[in-house]
C-alpha cells in the first residue's frame, strides 16, 4: 500500500520560509518521479515542482527562484524548500508520486498559509 505523508506546513508571514517534507512508503522510491502540487481555495490543483529519479527538476514559473525541490533516496523523502513566500502561495500542498501504468499517488495535503 502506497503512503505519502506530508509534514512541515503552517502559518508564516510574507517573505518567510517553510520546508515541506513527504515521506513515502510502499513504492520503490529511488525509481519513482516525485513532486509537489498545490490547490488554493476555489482554484484547480496546479503543479509546483517535480523531480526525476536522476534529480532533474521542473518548476512552475510562479515559484522559480523561490522554491527548491529535492529528494533523499536513503530516507524515501522528498522536500520542498519555500523561500520568499507570498500570500498567493497560500494553498494546500500535495505530495505526488508517479506510479506504474500512469497511476498517480497523492498525500493527504499540508496547509500552507502566508499572511501579508
Amino acid at each position: 500500500q502506497v503512503q505519502l505523508v506530508e509534514s512541515g506546513g503552517g502559518l508564516v508571514q510574507a517573505g518567510g520560509s517553510l520546508r515541506l517534507s513527504c515521506a513515502a512508503s510502499g513504492i520503490i522510491f529511488s525509481i519513482t518521479p516525485m513532486g509537489w502540487y498545490r490547490q488554493a481555495p476555489g482554484k484547480q490543483r496546479e503543479l509546483v515542482a517535480t523531480i526525476s529519479t536522476g534529480g532533474s527538476t521542473n518548476y512552475a514559473d510562479s515559484v522559480k527562484g523561490r522554491f527548491t525541490i529535492s529528494r533523499d533516496n536513503a530516507k524515501n523523502t522528498v522536500y520542498l524548500r519555500m523561500n520568499s513566500l507570498k500570500p498567493e502561495d497560500t494553498a494546500v500542498y500535495y505530495c505526488w508520486a508517479a506510479g506504474s501504468l500512469a497511476r498517480n499517488y497523492w498525500g493527504q495535503g499540508a496547509q500552507v498559509t502566508v499572511s501579508s
